[in-house]
């Protein structure tokens, strides 16, 4: 019991609340209706086990890094209270998972999960020769939407696929934008290990002022979005709370201020979440929306 207890804590389970409503936005926006419990059991099942998959081999890959940063160190997985073998155990029995649930959910959605593993496995190992890290793993966590869409649609290249394309957009600078506020406590072990990050790079001033333009680019897609779906006053009442909510974030953190950096990180961007999925659901549901 304590190495499963271990293992969630390593994992962060409760963080599932960042981009678990996105994918199901890409479910309902795909159909515009609720889905069949048999799809809204497998893309929850293939959303779980993608995460698992990709956030606990981002553990084992980072190991040797986090066992020199103050911030990570007392890790379960670099104490040694989660054993390797665990760990490595929940890899496999995740991908199985999710290659399982892409084969249920449909011929394209499992002809295509080769090249979200692709992602979810190649995007740790970014941050050693690329500042771009960052927007790799919002377009990692992008897919996620985008993979619930085909599998609700069974069509990705259509121009009535545009609003999942969209969606990706908006996920991928969300993340972007939030992570490389993240990493601006990370600026000294990253250089001092040769890592990369545009905070590192650019120094934090401008590192925060990128983080507020890509979030700001999230915005835009979310109006975009809104008009090409037929959205209803729900969604657009969500939108603006969306906005304030990304302003106190950017709020909260200063270059020279980093204190409130947990609570930009995890208390706004997990409101911001449930913000837009609720309020998506309203606008299709409260209005006839998806056109």
């Amino acid at each position: 019991m304590k190495q499963i207890k271990f293992f969630f804590e390593t994992i962060k389970f409760e963080h599932t609340i960042f981009a678990l409503p996105f994918a199901y936005l890409g479910m309902f926006l795909g159909i515009g209706a609720w889905p069949s419990p048999r799809t809204f059991l497998y893309i929850t099942l293939a959303m779980a086990s993608a995460r698992t998959y990709a956030m606990t081999l981002n553990r084992l890959v980072d190991l040797p890094f986090d066992a020199r940063n103050p911030r990570t160190w007392k890790r379960p997985l670099v104490t040694g209270a989660l054993k390797k073998k665990v760990a490595w155990g929940a890899v496999f029995v995740s991908l199985v998972f999710f290659l399982f649930s892409a084969y249920k959910l449909g011929p394209l959605p499992f002809k295509l999960s080769p090249l979200a593993l692709l992602f979810l496995t190649g995007y740790h190992f970014t941050k050693r020769f690329t500042w771009l890290s960052h927007f790799i793993l919002g377009f990692t966590d992008g897919l996620a939407p985008l993979g619930a869409w085909v599998a609700v649609r069974s069509s990705l290249f259509s121009s009535q696929d545009l609003p999942a394309w969209i969606l990706l957009g908006i996920v991928t600078f969300w993340i972007a934008g939030f992570d490389i506020i993240y990493a601006c406590q990370d600026v000294e072990v990253d250089l001092r290990d040769g890592l990369k990050s545009i905070p590192a790079r650019f120094g934090i001033p401008k590192a925060l002022r990128l983080s507020a333009f890509c979030h700001l680019l999230m915005i835009m897609g979310f109006l975009l979005l809104g008009l090409l779906a037929g959205l209803s006053w729900p969604y657009w009442i969500g939108l603006v709370l969306t906005g304030i909510l990304l302003l106190y974030e950017h709020h909260l953190v200063k270059p020279h201020d980093l204190s409130k950096l947990d609570v930009a990180f995890f208390n706004v961007n997990g409101y911001i979440s449930l913000v837009v999925f609720f309020s998506t659901l309203g606008g299709i549901f409260l209005g006839g929306g998806t056109r």
